[in-house]
């Protein structure tokens, strides 16, 4: 028996799944504590704002557990607080409805202000569950300022004086940049300990996170090393630089379980990587979805990303003619910004019968696309860990990506016994090269059987991934 005392990690972030999600940071939060709750020496909290449009199924199980008020500079602001328990991990809800009860998460005028009440609450709420942990482990700008909290205004009490910070950036290019006059009055940070946010003639609250906390991460290996590089870090290089020894970069997970082609309920058919030869039907249905020729030999090339430059949209613009001559089926599915959504339904009006368009947010018509589909493009300029790589690979959907970020550390090179196809240089014909090389090996069936079965057989749970946030988090107490 273990006599240990448990560690205690609470998670402090803006999303999580399966309550609401807008991207991969909602996966990491609900699936990595999942993980790390499994193992009987830790205690595993979240902490996130209570949204209106959280789903409805789990909101109606949310167990009220009291409601205490904030103090936030010259405000008092009424704070209510939602327990919920599920896979050994307590999620707790922040709830004030002046903030909170607004459709989606973020894109309001005052996000600033909703976030400094959210990671005031959380420190507060610490308090009030008489729960302090051994880490709090923030995640992006939105809950950078607990971190900075907890080392200005709440270093001083003796119950806190032990938790030490941890700060995971999911995507460096949003900081949380405020003017430097609303920094007392709104933030509740005094102008004396400025020094941690001040960036380039403005508040920074990412940079301020990075400053304070014990260690920071990224979501991939090569992305921790990437943001040292002006190119990556959006004006932040100096920063990492300076506090490159607290650095690390662990690869994302995905939920193994959720992404499961043999019982996935969404797919036209299950198979596991000794029925691979069922992922035909899946193909057939999808086309026949699509309005697309049924065509079983014909390789069929997927896209599901937000329609926005960074995924690398510039180079498939620049090719995409030249890749639709070939013998091809091409399915885009995504919404972004409307340049990029008009070329792609144009082009697709253009060549019915070879591509289709899908301009929509479609998380059932996704996990069809995965299981459908032969290979899987994602040419990024930059991609912090991305998900989608790994999904495809778990439906045995072959990844064609750019070597960057988590794309490098995910996927590699099939020539050296890899998982996919990948290309370096930013550049719209290494990409097509990329392309008609998998094309080329796509008619060697044998060789792509293969293929298939190194990709579906990767590793890609968060068993691994936790394991180091473990180390990590262990380094961070013995220090």
């Amino acid at each position: 028996m273990n006599d240990q005392p448990k560690k205690k990690i609470l998670f402090v972030a803006s999303e999580c799944t399966p309550f609401i999600a807008t991207g991969g940071l909602a996966e990491v939060i609900g699936s990595l504590s999942k993980t790390l709750a499994k193992d009987d020496s830790y205690d595993v909290r979240v902490m996130i704002p209570l949204y209106s449009d959280i789903k409805a199924k789990y909101r109606v199980l949310f167990q009220f557990i009291g409601n205490i008020y904030i103090p936030l500079a010259w405000r008092s602001q009424y704070c209510g607080v939602f327990l919920y328990e599920e896979n050994n991990v307590k999620f707790y809800f922040i709830d004030n409805e002046y903030y909170f009860k607004r459709p989606g998460c973020y894109g309001y005028y005052d996000d600033g202000e909703r976030f400094a009440f959210f990671s005031r609450s959380v420190m507060e709420v610490m308090n009030f569950i008489q729960f302090y942990p051994d880490i709090m482990h923030c995640h992006d700008w939105q809950a950078a300022l607990a971190a900075l909290y907890l080392k200005t205004k709440y270093c001083f009490r003796p119950e806190y004086q032990f938790i030490r910070s941890v700060f995971t950036i999911h995507n460096i290019e949003y900081q949380g940049k405020y003017s430097l006059d609303i920094l007392e009055d709104l933030f509740d940070i005094p102008n004396y300990y400025r020094n941690y946010v001040e960036f380039d003639g403005c508040i920074n609250l990412m940079k301020g996170a990075i400053e304070v906390s014990e260690k920071f991460s990224t979501v991939s290996p090569k992305y921790a090393e990437e943001i040292k590089d002006p190119y990556y870090a959006h004006g932040l290089e100096s920063i990492i630089q300076r506090n490159e020894f607290k650095l690390c970069g662990i690869l994302n997970g995905i939920d193994v379980d959720s992404y499961n082609p043999e019982t996935d309920k969404a797919l036209f058919a299950n198979y596991n990587a000794d029925s691979l030869e069922k992922k035909v039907i899946c193909k057939e249905e999808l086309q026949k979805m699509l309005n697309l020729p049924v065509k079983a030999d014909v390789p069929m090339i997927s896209m599901i990303s937000r329609l926005v430059s960074h995924k690398g949209l510039d180079l498939v613009k620049a090719v995409i003619e030249d890749l639709l001559q070939e013998d091809v089926q091409i399915v885009i599915l995504g919404t972004g910004d409307s340049e990029y959504e008009n070329f792609f339904r144009n082009i697709a009006s253009r060549y019915i019968g070879k591509m289709e368009a899908v301009i929509s947010f479609n998380s059932d018509l996704a996990r069809k696309i995965y299981s459908g589909s032969d290979m899987f493009l994602m040419p990024s300029k930059s991609e912090p860990c991305g998900l989608s790589q790994m999904i495809a690979s778990r439906y045995a959907t072959v990844p064609i990506v750019r070597e960057t970020g988590g794309l490098y550390d995910s996927i590699k090179p099939e020539g050296n016994g890899g998982n996919g196809f990948t290309f370096a240089s930013y550049n719209a014909y290494d990409m097509l090269y990329v392309i008609r090389t998998a094309l080329e090996c796509y008619r060697n069936k044998e060789y792509w059987n293969e293929l298939m079965h190194r990709a579906i057989s990767t590793d890609f749970s968060w068993d691994k991934s936790a394991t180091e946030y473990k180390a990590m988090y262990c380094s961070v107490l013995n220090q």
